[in-house]
């Protein structure tokens, strides 16, 4: 017999085993002998009073021993099956590679990038001197902006797919099965690039293929119909069905397809900065301690707040993180962050941006919205003086409108320059900010402190550009068997929700069939 069954735990008790299957024969009144094992199904950090507790959602074995779950998928061996072209290597990609291996379909995957052991060497160049391989960055490569992006797997899309799939497949793959049952699981930076790289050889062991350093330059239709790629200018590749899943930042896939007068529509987004503190700020405000507990991670937080019509909010915390310079090209400034699995960096961050809506930037280009989003990101690199340096400022003397005679140490590895930010951000992004900051404050004791630093800018949240696409086909309203997906078509936001549209375009390409 299972029964399912909430307990709450003190940190120091998470691990130990006897006190769970004794709390399980309380709350279930029954005999401690009873209780044969257990399996938690869900996680959580409660820690809304001044004692921090553990929620957990458990399956109680009542007289019977614990039968473990194993996922496990057997992919055939498609190699001589009917193509599919996948753009981009990111979770969106990749996901959809799968699915296809399950739909008995020939992913062919074509990266622009470079794989992830060759990556590295220009994530280097990128951090210790300042340059910018412009085919290969934290955006580019195999894994996309994911396997560079802290591994954060939480998201809202519950409606969307099968978020436990996702998480099955990743845990199969070597992450930690910890991340199945975390409300909010995250799997690390350090450990994504050897999970990403294990997934692509799932995808080639079944028939499937990956193509790094090589860009899409073009897309071959004839009679509003999909026909295949060129390659770098020279080759061409051919299917009936493409997934376009290029991510957020690959401006010229927009532009391409602007030309080609494939339609394409503007769409708001969010601009900011990025925020640090010492964790042990925000360990202190959210645990309620001097000391965080070593039973205990490094506290999360989230904000919001209305200011006039506009939302201000947190985005992609975090903790015990840096911030990462994630600039696509030449003489721009753009900053993200990352964690490690341990979470054990003595800083954290997370963006803090403003809405931007549709009549903030005038005109009807559809890619007016990119094109702002361009300017501020090139204005942030002229302020940090070159050499990726980003343009920043204490959080008090921005609020104050003083330019911060010194920085504090912070984890952006390029260095920062002490500007005014406000002659980077659009008036009303400034304004936000400054109303938001202090009301931050407030809800988190110690968030508001010139022991913060802000650096900017904070400008890829979510793609400027939303391709279309019907909602019970996926497919371009104007092209048959081209497949817009997930982030870079403005239908997804973080690696889980990528992942689920990537699932779906390719379940959407078998109903094609």
């Amino acid at each position: 017999m299972q029964k399912d069954i909430e307990i709450t735990l003190l940190p120091n008790q998470v691990e130990q085993t006897e006190v769970i299957k004794q709390k399980l024969a309380d709350g279930l009144k029954l005999p401690l002998t009873r209780i044969k094992g257990y399996e938690i199904l869900k996680r959580s950090i409660d820690a809304r009073s001044r004692k921090v507790i553990f929620r957990l959602q458990v399956r109680a074995f009542v007289d019977e021993e614990v039968v473990p779950q194993i996922y496990n998928v057997n992919y055939p061996n498609v190699a001589s099956a009917k193509p599919v072209i996948i753009i981009g290597a990111g979770p969106a990609g990749l996901f959809a590679a799968l699915q296809c291996i399950e739909n008995g379909l020939k992913p062919i995957i074509v990266e622009r990038g470079k794989d992830v052991k060759q990556r590295r060497r220009d994530l280097a160049a990128i951090n210790k001197q300042g340059v910018v391989n412009t085919e290969s960055n934290y955006c580019y490569g195999e894994g996309g902006a994911g396997t560079y992006s802290d591994g954060k797997l939480y998201t809202r899309s519950n409606k969307r797919g099968d978020i436990n799939k996702v998480l099955q497949v990743f845990v199969s793959h070597g992450a930690e099965p910890d991340i199945a049952i975390d409300a909010r699981p995250h799997i690390g930076t350090n450990k994504l690039p050897h999970i990403i790289t294990a997934i692509k050889d799932t995808i080639l062991n079944a028939g499937g293929e990956v193509m790094f350093d090589s860009q899409m330059t073009d897309i071959l239709t004839e009679h509003g119909q999909v026909k295949g790629i060129e390659i770098n200018f020279q080759d061409k590749l051919f299917a009936d069905h493409v997934i376009l899943a290029t991510g957020h930042s690959a401006r010229d896939v927009y532009e391409l397809l602007n030309r080609k007068n494939i339609l394409i529509e503007a769409k708001p987004f969010a601009l900011g900065v990025r925020i640090e503190h010492p964790q042990e700020i925000i360990d202190s405000a959210q645990y309620h301690c001097d000391i965080r507990s070593e039973f205990l991670p490094p506290a999360y937080y989230s904000l919001v707040e209305q200011v006039g019509s506009r939302g201000v909010f947190s985005f992609c915390m975090c903790p015990g993180g840096i911030i990462a310079p994630c600039a696509t090209g030449e003489n721009e400034i753009v900053v993200n962050g990352w964690s490690p699995s341990k979470r054990n960096n003595p800083y954290a961050n997370s963006g803090t941006v403003v809405q931007v809506t549709l009549n903030d930037v005038q005109g009807y280009d559809p890619l007016r919205m990119l094109n702002f989003q361009s300017e501020i990101e090139k204005m942030a690199f002229e302020a940090g003086g070159g050499n990726l340096v980003a343009p920043a400022q204490r959080m008090v003397d921005f609020v104050n409108n003083k330019l911060s005679i010194d920085l504090p140490k912070n984890s952006y590895l390029p260095g920062t320059k002490s500007a005014m930010l406000d002659n980077i951000l659009p008036d009303f992004v400034s304004d936000s900010l400054r109303a938001a900051l202090p009301l931050f404050g407030k809800k988190i004791r110690g968030y508001y402190t010139n022991e913060a630093i802000l650096v900017g800018v904070e400008s890829r949240t979510s793609s400027p550009v939303r391709i279309p696409r019907d909602k019970e086909t996926y497919q371009h309203p104007q092209i048959k068997g081209l497949y817009p997906c997930a982030e870079g078509a403005g239908y997804a936001g973080g690696i889980v929700s990528a992942a689920i549209d990537g699932i779906n375009c390719a379940n959407a390409i078998l109903t094609a069939f």
